[in-house]
């Protein structure tokens, strides 16, 4: 029997040298052979990338726009975790004067990789690279992002194709601020886990609003109507022909709990004061009750921590109209691309990719920002190395479900001056609801024909 398996042996080793030898070296490879020949090379290059990456030095230029990202945070989530696990590898953020546009600064300099909100006007630059090959190259699994996200990026660059232009890098969702010192102060109790209705966060604003020894304190402070009308995802101008888009029930529902916040006794000052933003909630503290992104806070407060400046403040669930209680506001989606004019586009995505991965979604997680991917686990980090938030009820994050943006217009960051001039109306004009409405409508309007002899559809 061991006789008879030699011989096959010898037999099978004298046909593959006879193989090897006397073979047509010409002769084209099958299909299999092709196929593995492929794979073997792109392998070897994807290998090539990613030791590029993490082997020889790099310096990736990066640039933020049309979003909240201070630069503590930009270290905490981006350039420190990077520069970490790839050590030859730097980030550097490139910070214009605030004056300066975005199509002036990507005139003049090309970022790396491109983080903020996805706007038309950046769509149209055409500075945005589609990522379809990178993922693909990169074996980037799509399926991981939360559909809120990457489903309202697909949907505002739809001109493009089906261009993949960014994926989304946080879910920004709206909470209720509340500053616990002027509860204390006049003895009212604080909100709760329970989502509150507008009716009952005016009636509760109502309480807290009031003037003592020359400080005016504002009970509830809403970001106005941009702010109230995300919490039924309205659009301000028709996606097809771009007009106004507010002459609806529903803008008149805003426009009524605009004007029922601007009646609260005290909130309009004498001096005609009446639009109480972020710095009157973190610096001056006279606001009991801020509703806003996460985002536009949590950072923000954290550099103020950093400067010596805190005070005793929590979270609450952000409220919305009775009929639409579970759900809190849109959720901005923030974004992260990569320049098409990047020499370095492969390390680009390969350091996005970092950022998108279970742990890199955690460092965000663990640093005050919602997940842009599907893992509930993430959940339970939120906060908890962003020192501000220590302490907080980080929970109420969480509570409700945010609904996804509208569609940004084109032409909406140009004439969103009009909606804060209709508030000033309601606010110290004496305007009616209905004629804040035709009046900003009218002025949208013209604004949109110059925009269109400007910049076109």
């Amino acid at each position: 029997m061991m006789r008879k398996l030699g011989s096959v042996i010898v037999i099978l080793l004298v046909i593959a040298l006879i193989s090897a030898c006397g073979g047509n070296n010409d002769a084209p490879a099958s299909k299999n052979d092709s196929t593995t020949a492929a794979a073997t090379s792109n392998s070897s290059q994807e290998k090539a990338d990613f030791k590029k990456l993490g082997d020889e030095p790099l310096t990736l230029t990066f640039y933020s726009t049309g979003a909240t990202f201070t630069d503590v945070e930009f270290e905490a989530m981006i350039a420190g975790p990077i520069h970490a696990k790839y050590p030859n590898v730097k980030i550097e953020r490139i910070t214009p004067a605030a004056t300066t546009t975005p199509e002036e600064v990507l005139s003049t300099h090309v970022p790396d990789i491109i983080f903020g909100s996805v706007q038309q006007r950046v769509i149209r630059t055409g500075v945005y690279q589609d990522l379809r090959e990178l993922i693909k190259k990169h074996h980037f699994d799509e399926s991981r992002l939360k559909p809120i996200g990457y489903g309202y990026i697909k949907e505002i660059t739809k001109g493009q194709g089906d261009a993949v232009l960014a994926l989304p890098f946080n879910i920004n969702q709206h909470v209720l601020y509340y500053n616990k010192d002027i509860f204390d102060k006049f003895g009212v109790p604080y909100p709760t886990d329970k989502q509150l209705t507008w009716d009952e966060a005016v009636e509760l604003g109502t309480k807290l609003t009031r003037t003592e020894n020359g400080v005016n304190y504002i009970g509830l402070a809403v970001d106005n109507l941009t702010g109230l009308s995300k919490s039924l995802g309205l659009p301000y101008l028709d996606r097809e022909t771009g007009q106004a888009a507010l002459d609806t029930p529903e803008w008149l529902r805003v426009f009524e709990l605009q004007k029922k916040i601007l009646e609260i006794p005290g909130y309009v000052t004498p001096d005609g004061t009446w639009n109480w933003t972020r710095d009157n909630f973190m610096k001056d503290q006279n606001i009991a009750i801020r509703v806003s992104w996460l985002a536009n806070m949590v950072g923000p407060l954290e550099e103020l921590r950093q400067q010596g400046v805190e005070f005793n403040w929590d979270i609450a669930p952000a409220p919305n109209f009775s009929d639409q209680l579970g759900k809190t506001r849109e959720a901005q989606i923030h974004s992260i691309a990569i320049n098409s004019q990047s020499p370095h586009q492969d390390e680009a995505f390969q350091v996005i990719a970092e950022i998108l991965s279970d742990e890199g979604q955690r460092i965000i997680a663990k640093n005050g920002r919602v997940p842009s991917i599907i893992n509930a686990e993430l959940e339970k980090d939120y906060g908890a190395e962003i020192p501000v938030l220590q302490g907080k009820t980080v929970q109420n994050v969480f509570i409700g479900e945010p609904i996804q943006e509208h569609y940004i217009h084109p032409y909406e960051s140009s004439i969103s001056i009009r909606l804060t001039e209709a508030a000033e109306d309601l606010a110290v004009k004496g305007l009616d609801v209905n004629s804040a409405i035709r009046k900003a409508t009218d002025a949208i309007n013209k604004d949109v024909e110059t925009l269109k002899t400007t910049i076109g559809q």
